[in-house]
C-alpha cells in the first residue's frame, strides 16, 4: 500500500519568503525541487489517500471513472483541476434542461388549426346555406301563388319560433309586407297561416312589432272579424294572441287602442268566459292589461262597458289578479275613478276582496284601489263605509301582509280624518256659543250659561256615542278574527271562546285601533 500523506496543502505549498525581494514581503511560492509530473502526482496522492471518508472516495471513483469513460479524455493536468474544482466549490444543483419535442408540438398545434378552420368553415356553410333558405323563404311569398304563400307563412312560422337571429334576419328581407297582404285572403287558411307567422316574428323583438303595426296589420287584422258572418274562432283566436304580443311594445299601445282593438278584446273575452278555451281568455285579459297601462286607453275601455264585466268576474280566482291589475290600472285616471264608483256593487266587492286571506296578492291590489279612490272623493269614502270596510281594514292590519297593511292603515287615517272634519262641523257652532262670553249685565246671561251646558253635555253624549260604535267595531272585528282561526284550527263549529277571551274583548279600548 502506497504510504499516504497528509491532506495538507501546506506540506507541498511552502511559505518560505522569497529570496528575491518584494514591495508586499508576502509573496508565496511552490518549492523549486519539485517538477510539474511530480507536483501533479503529490496533489492526486494528497487527494486520494488523504481523504477519511468512504462517501468522498467512493465519489471521488465515480467521477474518475466518468471522466475516463469519454471517448477523447483530456489531458491530466485538466483532470485534476476539474477534481479540485469540485471538492473546493459549493456543488450546485444541476439543471436538467428538457429538450422540447419539436415534432409532437408541431404535429398537435397543425392537428388543432385545421380543427379550427374545419369548424369555421362548416360553420360558415351552414350559415350560407341558412340564408340561403331564408331567401328562398321570401322569394315564395313574393310569388302570386296562394299555395305556395301558405307554405311560406308556415316555413316562417317554424323558421322564427324560437330562432331570434332568423327573426331579425327575415324582417331585414322584407319578409313582413308581404305577410301583412295575406291577410286579405278570403280563406282562413292562408290568414291562419299569415297571423301565426306574424306573431312569431314580433316576440322578443321590438323593431318587428313597430313594423308590423307601421304595416296596416291592426286594421287589417279588426277588418278579419267584421264581416257580417261569425268569424272563424281560430282566426279570432289568432288576433288576439297578436294584440296580445304588439300591446307589449309602449308607442303601440295608444295605435291599437284607438284602432278599435279593445270593444274586440271586451267581447271575446265575454263570449271566452262562457266556454273552456283558457289560453284564449287569458290572452284577452294581458292584452287588455297591456292596453289599459296607457292612459289615453282608459276612455276606450270604459266606453267598451268593461269595468262592470270585470268587477262581476272577479268571483273566478283564476283571472282575480289580473281583473283587479287592470282595474288598477284604471283608477289612475280621474275619469277610471268615475267609471269604478259608479259601477253596480262595486266597493261592497272590492270590500269583500280584502277578507280573501288566501290571496295576499288580490289583497295588496285591491286596498291599492280602495286607498287611491279614498283619497280622491268624498262621496267614495261614505260608500266605503257604508260597506263595511272599517272592520276589514281592521283585520287586514292585523292578518294581512306588509303592503297590504300599510295600505290598509292609510285608509283608515284618511276616514279617521274625515271623521274628524265632519264632527267639528256639526258642533261647531254650540261649541263656539258654549264658549262666548256672556254681556255684563245682559239679561241673556243665564239663559246663556244654560244653553253652553245644554251644549256640553249634548257633545259629551255624542263624544260616547262615538266610543261606544268604536268599541263595538273592535269587538266585532276580534269576534271575526276567532272565528277564521278556529276555521283554520278545524276545531269544531259550535266552539265557544271562553270567559277569559270574552273578558278580554270586553276590555278592549279604541286605544288598539291602529289610528
Amino acid at each position: 500500500m502506497a504510504k499516504c500523506h497528509r491532506n495538507d496543502i501546506g506540506s507541498i505549498a511552502l511559505d518560505r519568503p522569497s529570496t528575491a525581494t518584494s514591495s508586499t514581503g508576502n509573496n508565496f511560492r511552490l518549492w523549486t525541487a519539485f517538477t510539474g509530473a511530480t507536483f501533479r502526482r503529490k496533489i492526486f496522492d494528497a487527494v486520494s489517500c488523504g481523504a477519511s471518508s468512504r462517501h468522498r472516495h467512493q465519489l471521488m471513483q465515480e467521477m474518475l471513472n466518468d471522466t475516463g469513460s469519454q471517448s477523447q479524455p483530456p489531458p491530466p493536468t485538466t483532470t485534476m483541476k476539474s477534481v479540485l474544482k469540485e471538492f473546493n466549490d459549493p456543488k450546485k444543483a444541476d439543471k436538467v434542461v428538457k429538450k422540447p419535442n419539436s415534432n409532437g408540438k408541431s404535429e398537435k398545434l397543425a392537428d388543432l388549426l385545421n380543427l379550427v378552420e374545419t369548424e369555421t368553415a362548416a360553420e360558415t356553410k351552414r350559415k350560407v346555406e341558412a340564408l340561403e333558405e331564408l331567401k328562398r323563404v321570401v322569394k315564395e311569398l313574393q310569388v302570386e301563388d296562394k299555395e305556395r304563400n301558405v307554405q311560406a307563412a308556415c316555413r316562417v312560422r317554424s323558421l322564427t319560433k324560437e330562432d331570434s337571429e332568423a327573426r331579425m334576419t327575415l324582417a331585414m328581407l322584407g319578409t313582413i309586407p308581404p305577410l301583412v297582404a295575406m291577410l286579405d285572403f278570403q280563406d282562413s287558411d292562408s290568414q291562419i297561416a299569415a297571423l301565426y307567422a306574424l306573431l312569431n316574428l314580433g316576440i322578443g323583438n321590438d323593431a318587428n312589432k313597430a313594423a308590423i303595426v307601421k304595416a296596416g296589420a291592426v286594421h287589417k287584422m279588426l277588418k278579419l272579424l267584421e264581416s257580417p258572418n261569425e268569424p272563424n274562432q281560430a282566426v279570432s283566436d289568432a288576433v288576439v294572441a297578436n294584440f296580445l304580443g304588439l300591446s307589449a311594445l309602449d308607442s303601440n299601445k295608444p295605435i291599437i287602442g284607438s284602432s278599435g282593438a279593445i270593444p274586440f278584446l271586451v267581447k271575446s273575452l265575454k263570449i271566452l268566459d262562457t266556454n273552456s278555451r283558457s289560453q284564449a281568455r287569458h290572452d284577452a285579459l294581458r292584452a287588455l292589461y297591456n292596453l289599459s297601462i296607457s292612459p289615453s286607453n282608459i276612455s276606450f275601455i270604459l266606453e267598451a262597458d268593461l269595468i262592470p264585466f270585470l268587477l262581476n268576474a272577479l268571483g273566478d280566482m283564476e283571472v282575480s289578479e289580473r281583473i283587479l291589475s287592470i282595474l288598477s290600472n284604471v283608477v289612475s285616471t280621474p275619469e277610471g275613478r268615475k267609471g269604478i264608483s259608479i259601477a253596480p256593487e262595486a266597493f261592497p266587492i272590492l270590500v269583500d276582496v280584502l277578507n280573501w286571506t288566501d290571496s295576499p296578492g288580490c289583497q295588496e291590489k285591491a286596498s291599492y284601489i280602495l286607498m287611491v279612490m279614498a283619497h280622491k272623493a268624498y262621496g267614495d269614502r261614505q260608500a266605503m263605509i257604508e260597506a263595511g270596510i272599517v272592520s276589514s281594514l281592521l283585520e287586514l292590519t292585523l292578518l294581512g301582509s306588509t303592503l297590504a297593511q300599510k295600505r290598509a292603515s292609510r285608509i283608515l287615517e284618511v276616514l279617521r280624518v274625515d271623521k274628524g272634519k265632519r264632527v267639528s262641523e256639526n258642533f261647531g257652532g254650540n261649541m263656539n256659543a258654549a264658549v262666548s262670553a256672556p254681556i255684563c249685565g245682559s239679561s241673556s246671561s243665564s239663559s246663556t250659561n244654560l244653553n253652553g251646558k245644554e251644549c256640553l253635555v249634548e257633545e259629551a253624549g255624542m263624544m260616547s256615542e262615538e266610543k261606544k260604535a268604536v268599541k263595538q267595531l273592535v269587538q266585532q272585528s276580534l269576534q271575526n278574527n276567532m272565528r277564521r282561526i278556529v276555521n283554520r284550527a278545524n276545531l269544531p263549529q259550535d266552539f265557544v271562546p271562553s270567559e277569559h277571551f270574552k273578558s278580554l274583548t270586553a276590555s278592549t279600548t279604541s286605544k288598539s285601533l291602529p289610528f
